[in-house]
């Protein structure tokens, strides 16, 4: 079969205007836009942002727009092939960064998407989740996923800052993205299930018969065990790359229903170049340096940038000292619709 359909200008003007007048179009000239051959033509483009020039830029908004006027006071990661003010870092993903400033609250709200933010600078932060206190310290990942009640709290003397990452897009595209605001939580009188229930890989509390299990167990994931994790994989299992997947501690599921992350370590010198996947990726570098060739853009990395990757892209990760990042994705999104692949080089 040919490759050239027929176009639209190859119609009748009568015939198209009368189509128009009808509300419909013919979906030949349209065919190969939403269906090309062999792989999808992302819209999407290699991003970077670079931490050291966007700081200045948060700390400025924090002087121009006090949080109450801003409800959430974040600066929005746009995928360059969108351009600036896309909601969008990838097709699926939505990232921006996020400040709040010593004595600041941010306010309670529930909303449909899910969010995770990865905490980029300072302590003293914190994120109320249905009533459970998490300290945010650099690196930690905090669940507020989709339906649970949060809102945010500064105790600390110095700006903190973090990384949102959201599956906003496709609650946008499907038209069901709406948030309801509250009060500010109680706070239980007790450290976070991370330093409790789920202190030790390996363990959980002694299940009860007959008694459920909660969706969302653990909504803290702190970094120094995750980084110390990493380090005993590398030294005993051999290689120079280690990857850990983000779980739920009771199902051993992904995190989030619709987005994966994974915690990565490339020692000095290493070279890494994974498959070809169809999910798409942004990366968040927690400290170390290096670079990413992207396709054809390569990117220079250091501590507390962000990059991202469309899909099907050709990555290579390269190490100039002992690196640490997090990768988040959308393959939990794409197993659940039955087409996550990765192909060869």
């Amino acid at each position: 079969m040919s490759t050239q359909l027929g176009t639209l200008e190859e119609l009748p003007q009568d015939y198209r205007d009368d189509m128009a007048a009808a509300g419909v179009a013919p979906l030949w000239p349209m065919m190969r836009n939403v269906l090309p051959h062999g792989a999808p033509r992302p819209v999407t483009k290699p991003g970077h942002w670079e931490f050291a020039a966007l700081r200045p830029l948060l700390m400025r908004a924090g002087e121009l727009t006090p949080v109450e006027k801003a409800e959430r006071r974040v600066l929005v990661l746009s995928d360059p092939g969108r351009g600036t003010g896309a909601m969008q870092a990838t097709s699926s993903i939505y990232l921006g960064m996020q400040l709040l400033l010593p004595g600041e609250t941010a306010p309670a709200h529930v909303h449909t998407p899910s969010a995770v933010r990865i905490i980029v600078e300072g302590t003293g932060g914190y994120t109320v989740v249905d009533g459970e206190k998490l300290p945010m310290e650099e690196g930690d990942l905090v669940l507020t996923p989709g339906g649970e009640w949060h809102d945010h709290g500064h105790e600390g003397t110095e700006p903190v800052i973090w990384l949102d990452a959201l599956d906003l897009p496709l609650f946008v595209y499907l038209e069901g993205s709406y948030a309801e605001e509250g009060p500010l939580q109680a706070q239980r009188n007790r450290p976070d299930a991370s330093q409790v229930e789920y202190l030790a890989s390996g363990l959980a509390p002694s299940r009860k018969h007959g008694a459920g299990v909660r969706r969302y167990p653990m909504m803290r994931y702190p970094w120094k065990r995750t980084k110390e994790a990493l380090r005993e994989l590398v030294k005993y299992n051999g290689g120079d790359v280690a990857e850990l997947d983000y779980v739920n501690p009771e199902t051993g599921a992904d995190v989030l229903p619709t987005m994966g992350f994974t915690a990565m370590m490339l020692t000095k010198g290493a070279k890494e170049e994974p498959s070809l996947r169809s999910s798409s990726a942004a990366f968040h570098v927690i400290g170390g340096k290096g670079r990413t060739i992207v396709n054809d853009r390569v990117i220079e990395w250091g501590p507390k940038d962000t990059f991202t990757a469309p899909v099907f892209a050709k990555i290579t990760h390269q190490a100039d000292e002992d690196a640490y990042l997090i990768r988040v994705h959308d393959r939990p999104l794409q197993e659940k619709l039955g087409y996550y692949e990765e192909r060869s080089r």
